[in-house]
């Protein structure tokens, strides 16, 4: 069956249409735009009214998307800017109105499931000639860095524990980065990694990351710092698509982004124009997440939440 996944994010909006088959997803249209949703949120406490006809004009070129290549059900999931505003009910409305269907503002525990999922399916293979598993094994740490939250999730075929904790590229940087120079000096710097460090002490208390053997990363910021790494001359989602990325050179690409200025940042060749001014705590989140738990590298996802909400799709319908 055909369907269409909409993930709201506080950075971006995505869309994903996809054929589902038994075992696997086939990409029709997978579209992104930044919207920064959550502009100001972390301050206010609500959607600003230029976030919101920002998002709503993207997803109505998602919805004529939608109705061009007959999708048979659309589900579209918001986030952490949505969760933390006061005003959320403006939002709901406008995606009713867009989209015939109201959003879901799900718990960070449901969002991290649905990253888990679109993550982790197909990425553990069995050999056709042995059944002898082949690709990063199991249990996995999945790790989802968003614009306002970051979601930590240890499984195998299943999620087993998951949490939701407020450390998000854009959050971070508007609470640490903003007007204090460029680059960054060490002294916001070093609130950014205060607040990480703080977060991951809740994520070792409340879920067992330690018993992972692998890292998956997700999300705008990991595949950002997987292109630097790989050196491509362009964005390029299959040779990022469950690359491997060292510990070494994600502490590398970290202290380079953050050494840079931002006209600098935005001269490098996979860099979304949207990402130019949050990749620097993106990559502090992941650099930290790294070292704390030592492992050795990163496997890089670009299968995420919107392949999760696509698979629940076909699962309910």
């Amino acid at each position: 069956m055909r369907v269409a996944a909409i993930d709201c994010g506080t950075n971006s909006v995505r869309l994903l249409i996809a054929d589902v088959g038994e075992s696997e997803l086939t990409d029709v249209e997978r579209r992104m735009e930044i919207v920064r949703l959550g502009e100001g949120v972390d301050r206010t406490g609500r959607l600003a009214p230029d976030a919101l006809a920002r998002t709503f004009k993207a997803m109505r070129s998602y919805q004529e998307l939608i109705e061009r290549h007959g999708a048979a059900a659309t589900r579209v999931v918001a986030t952490s800017a949505t969760r933390d505003a006061a005003n959320r009910e403006e939002f709901v409305a406008g995606v009713r109105e867009i989209f015939g269907v109201d959003p879901e503002v799900v718990s960070g525990a449901e969002e991290a499931e649905l990253s888990f999922t679109g993550a982790t399916r197909g990425l553990l293979r069995l050999s056709p000639e042995t059944e002898v598993p082949q690709g990063p094994l199991p249990p996995y740490l999945v790790v989802d860095i968003g614009g306002g939250s970051t979601e930590f999730v240890v499984g195998a075929e299943h999620a087993q524990a998951a949490l939701s904790v407020d450390i998000g590229c854009v959050r971070l940087t508007e609470r640490h980065l903003r007007d204090v120079g460029d680059p960054a000096p060490a002294q916001a710097l070093e609130a950014v990694v205060a607040d990480v460090e703080a977060a991951l002490d809740r994520v070792e208390a409340e879920v067992p990351v330690r018993e992972a053997h692998t890292l998956v990363g997700l999300a705008g910021s990991v595949t950002t710092i997987a292109g630097i790494a790989l050196d491509l001359p362009e964005y390029d989602s299959d040779r990022i698509h469950h690359s491997r990325i060292s510990a070494e050179q994600v502490h590398e690409v970290t202290r380079r982004l953050l050494a840079m200025t931002h006209g600098e940042r935005a001269e490098v060749p996979v860099m979304h124009p949207g990402r130019v001014d949050v990749i620097g705590a993106g990559a502090l989140i992941l650099d930290r997440i790294v070292r704390r738990f030592a492992f050795s590298q990163v496997v890089v996802s670009e299968h995420d939440i919107l392949d999760g909400i696509a698979w629940s799709l076909a699962s309910t319908t």
